[in-house]
C-alpha cells in the first residue's frame, strides 16, 4: 500500500514524532522538506511533540531548526522546553530500582557496562565506551554504583564488545526487570539498552501529555523507527512506522511510510493538513 492511500480520517490534533531514524538522519541533517512540513502543521494548530532518548544536551540541535514544539526526552522521562531550555516535569529512576537493576543485568548479561543520564549528567564506568558522548565524561568510574546517588533519567547498558545484539540484550533483561524497570533500545547494531523506571516510556507520557489537552490516540498520529517508539506507535490510533526500521514495528504501528532520507514523515504530514479538521 503507498504512504498516500494510508492517510485518512480527520486532521490529528496532536503529532507525536521520534527523532534520529525518523525525521533526523543518523549524521544530523533534518531536511527542509521536514521542516516545511512540521511548521505548516504547527500553524494549523496541531500540537507537536518531540519524543525522544536523547537527552537534553541533545536537543540544541532541535531548538536550531524548530521554533516551536516541546520535546519528551529521556524516552519518556521528561517533559522538556528545549526552546527556554526548561525541564518542566520528570518521571525519574529511583537509586532503588538502579541498584537492583545493575545488580540483574550483570547475572544475566555478565559482559554489560553501565552509564548513567542523571542531573543533565553523563556518567559512566571507564570500561564502558560512549559514541556519541566521547569526551563527555573524562575519568568515568569503576563501578557505576559509584555514581548512583540520586533519582536518573535513564541508565544505560551496553556489551562493549558486541557479546550479545541489542535484541538479545533486551529478550535477556525485559525478563530479569520486570516490574523493576522499563528496558528498550533504539539501535539494534550498538549492543545498547536504555533502561527507565517502571511505567515509564515513550507512550506512556504522550498519552498522559494528550490528555492534558482533552485528547486521547484517536486524536493523536505518532512517527518511530524502533523499539523505543512501540509504546507510541500502539497507543495512536494511527501510527506510522519508517520503511527502513525495527523489523518488528509492524507489530504495533498502523501503517508503515518511507525511509527518513525519502522524507517518509513529511509526505504523511502533508497529506494530514489536507484532511477536513
Amino acid at each position: 500500500m503507498s504512504v498516500l492511500k494510508t492517510v485518512t480520517g480527520k486532521r490529528p490534533k496532536l503529532i507525536g514524532t521520534d527523532l534520529d531514524g525518523t525525521i533526523v538522519a543518523h549524521y544530523g541533517f533534518i531536511s527542509e522538506r521536514t521542516k516545511i512540513a512540521f511548521t505548516a502543521a504547527y500553524e494549523a494548530g496541531i500540537h507537536i511533540y518531540f519524543v525522544t532518548g536523547r537527552p537534553i544536551r541533545w536537543m540544541v540541535e532541535i531548538k536550531e531548526n524548530f521554533n516551536f514544539g516541546i520535546g519528551i526526552c529521556g524516552n519518556g522521562a521528561m517533559l522538556y522546553d528545549f526552546i527556554n531550555q526548561k525541564v518542566l516535569e520528570e518521571w525519574l529512576f529511583s537509586v532503588k530500582d538502579q541498584l537492583e537493576t545493575v545488580k540483574r543485568l550483570r547475572e544475566v548479561i555478565p559482559p554489560v557496562t553501565f552509564a548513567l543520564e542523571i542531573d543533565g549528567d553523563f556518567h559512566r564506568e571507564k570500561h564502558y565506551t560512549p559514541r556519541w558522548d566521547v569526551g563527555f565524561d573524562y575519568e568515568g568510574v569503576d563501578k557505576i554504583e559509584e555514581a548512583i546517588t540520586k533519582p536518573a533519567l535513564k541508565l544505560l547498558a551496553r556489551c562493549i564488545n558486541g557479546e550479545y545484539t541489542s535484541d538479545e540484550m533486551l529478550i535477556l533483561a525485559s525478563k530479569a526487570l520486570d516490574g523493576i524497570a522499563t528496558v528498550t533500545h533504539s539501535n539494534s547494531t550498538d549492543s545498547l539498552l536504555e533502561i527507565s523506571a517502571d511505567g515509564v516510556s515513550k507512550g506512556a507520557t504522550l498519552s498522559k501529555i494528550a490528555a492534558r489537552h482533552g485528547l486521547t490516540g484517536e486524536d493523536c498520529v505518532t512517527f518511530g523507527d524502533n523499539p523505543n517508539d512501540f509504546s507510541m506507535l500502539s497507543w495512536a490510533s494511527r501510527s506510522w512506522a519508517m520503511e527502513d526500521g525495527h523489523p518488528d514495528l509492524m507489530k504495533y504501528a498502523k501503517f508503515q511510510t518511507d525511509a527518513h532520507q525519502e522524507d517518509g514523515v513529511a509526505k504523511v504530514i502533508e497529506r494530514l493538513l489536507e484532511l477536513p479538521e
